[in-house]
């Protein structure tokens, strides 16, 4: 009875209905909150360049990985899963000068690397400022792999060894942006495991210079089953932080969301909080072969 005394005109009636529905069809457009796409590239020469990956105009970020031996007098080494090195630099300025952020990740799967001491953290920060990021090299005897190209930031994916001094080694790559005015040459992410809190990176964590979190919500059942329990924990603990939906491209990974479960089921609960960030796929090979991204950005 209330519908038909109405006097609106019938498209007014129609417009509002219609409203409503995108409302709640579309999760973005509930929240008015868009995110980025985070890819990790390196784990499998069959990805392609790092040129092809930016070009996908699907990522805002991409992160190189890993250099995986460090510390205990070890050399600074990178592995990439025998991609050439040779042009990396070229790609690295193709990608940045497109709006792209490219970081290098340290640590890995593996177990050569740890941070023994404070000094031996500070001796790695220097490093990786002057041979990977934006310091001077000269005089250093350091070198550059990728020559004149240097990378946005640093990523803490410490999947093994003790967690010390992970917290010197994040201040001391902090510290370099002191030198630079309205820009910070030096940005800061971590990429633990979903269950809260990761021992390994928590203490660089403590010291609120790391911009963005990768949560890991893959290779691990518990991860999968009670991921928003996890999800709460991890943006209510770092509430200045840019916190990322770390999720598997590949359907045989643990942890796998179907796109249609990603739109209907993650991306409404993660939108929610003002910290969300985005989305992370791991990773840029298995994205090749599913293109899972291209359904991911249409709602991240």
């Amino acid at each position: 009875m209330a519908i038909l005394a109405s006097k609106r005109p019938l498209a007014i009636i129609i417009t509002t209905l219609l409203a409503v529905i995108v409302v709640f069809a579309d999760p973005a457009a509930a929240t008015g909150k868009t995110g980025q796409i985070t890819v990790f590239w390196g784990r499998n020469k069959a990805e392609g360049s790092l040129r092809e990956a930016c070009d996908t105009k699907t990522y805002t970020l991409i992160i190189i990985s890993f250099l995986n031996v460090f510390g205990n007098g070890k050399i600074p080494t990178l592995d990439i899963s025998g991609h050439p090195i040779a042009n990396l630099g070229d790609d690295i300025k193709h990608c940045q000068s497109n709006g792209h952020l490219v970081f290098l990740s340290i640590g890995g799967f593996g177990d050569k690397y740890s941070l023994p001491s404070p000094n031996a953290a500070t001796q790695l920060a220097d490093y990786l400022w002057y041979a990977y990021l934006a310091g001077n090299n000269t005089g250093t005897g350091i070198r550059r792999p990728f020559g004149e190209a240097y990378v946005d930031g640093i990523d803490f994916f410490i999947e093994n060894g003790p967690p010390d001094n992970y917290d010197v080694l994040a201040t001391r790559l902090w510290s370099y942006n002191k030198q630079f005015r309205a820009r910070t040459p030096v940005q800061l992410s971590a990429t633990p495991q979903c269950r809260y809190p990761d021992k390994r990176v928590e203490r660089a964590l403590a010291t609120g210079i790391v911009t963005r979190i990768n949560v890991r919500f893959y290779g691990d059942g518990y991860c999968a089953a009670y991921w928003q329990q996890e999800w709460e924990k991890w943006t209510a603990a770092y509430p200045d932080s840019g916190i990322y939906v770390g999720l598997p491209a590949s359907e045989q990974t643990v942890g796998y969301v179907h796109p249609k479960n990603l739109y209907y089921g993650v991306i409404p609960v993660v939108q929610k909080v003002a910290n969300y960030g985005g989305l992370m796929i791991w990773e840029r090979y298995a994205d090749k072969r599913t293109n899972y991204s291209s359904y991911a950005i249409q709602w991240a």
